[in-house]
């Protein structure tokens, strides 16, 4: 298999306003980049302004720090306040998956992982039950177990403190929150910002709490589905990722609907975590773009 090309990532964002993509692509082509992918958006609403592009590594004469210094200087040109980044494919990304008890989200990445669709190194996969180790042992990843017990503040935030350290420790790219029954305190999540991934049914804010599935069979819903969206302090309410529905009938059981929403959940998370890596996704207040 041939190795895919190395290229530089720009993404940016700012009041929109004339003449940014001209500035933006004759910054490109007085260095000799070559654009190979180029998206555009403006938000109407805000004002705002969003690109993405993808210029060949080897087209540019200097390297990635040298393009980011470069860069900053027509960011600051273009406006007195913007988001970007300039992100170097050939960096492997690196990924770290929490767990509870249910692996079907974990077996879906796992599998992609072995098989080279998803192109990340897994660090470790943290359980808050040890139920998952032995399948993630089976594809040498390493797995921890951190307990938390219920009912004691200390000892919760002492395990939290534990999660971290192991987290931190591989500086992941992305934390994937892979059905996860645990809530992060508000300091993870801020710590985390836009690198912690959450999967869950989309059946918010209509079937809240214990049971949804059996809430949402006896409510004769048509449609299931998941949700992928970045993890905020605020629960199950960050900027949303991706999405998708499913349907059902009269004729499925709850067994079957908790089978079918498996399904999309795994489809959806895997979807969020690809373009996350691929830097697709522009942040903007609670909504995303997604390139």
């Amino acid at each position: 298999m041939t190795a895919p090309e190395r290229r530089y990532v720009i993404t940016f964002g700012c009041p929109d306003r004339t003449g940014i993509v001209a500035r933006i692509a004759s910054f490109l082509a007085e260095a000799g980049g070559w654009i190979v992918e180029a998206a555009y958006h403006t938000d109407r609403e805000t004002g705002w302004f969003f690109t993405r592009q993808e210029v060949l590594a080897d087209s540019i004469p200097y390297g990635l720090g040298e393009l980011r210094s470069r860069f900053a200087a027509v960011a600051e040109q273009l406006a007195s306040r913007s988001d970007w980044t300039i992100t170097d494919t050939g960096e492997r990304r690196r990924v770290v998956i929490l767990v509870s008890r249910e692996g079907h989200c974990l077996y879906d990445l796992l599998g992609r992982v072995a098989s080279g669709e998803l192109d990340v190194d897994v660090s470790a996969v943290i359980g808050n039950h040890p139920d998952l180790a032995t399948v993630t042992r089976a594809h040498r990843i390493p797995f921890h177990h951190v307990a938390f017990p219920a009912g004691d503040p200390d000892e919760k935030a002492a395990a939290f403190a534990q999660l971290r350290q192991l987290v931190d420790a591989s500086t992941p790219h992305a934390i994937v929150l892979a059905r996860f029954m645990q809530i992060l305190p508000p300091e993870l999540c801020a710590d985390w910002a836009g690198r912690a991934l959450n999967i869950h049914h989309s059946f918010l804010p209509s079937f809240v709490g214990a049971r949804p599935y059996h809430q949402a069979h006896r409510r004769g819903v048509k449609l299931i589905g998941a949700t992928c969206h970045y993890v905020t302090a605020e629960l199950d309410a960050g900027p949303i990722i991706e999405q998708d529905v499913i349907r059902v009938s009269h004729d499925d059981s709850i067994a079957d609907m908790v089978r079918k929403g498996r399904d999309i959940e795994k489809i959806v998370l895997a979807r969020g975590l690809r373009w996350h890596l691929e830097n697709r996704i522009l942040v903007h207040g609670n909504k995303t773009v997604v390139f």
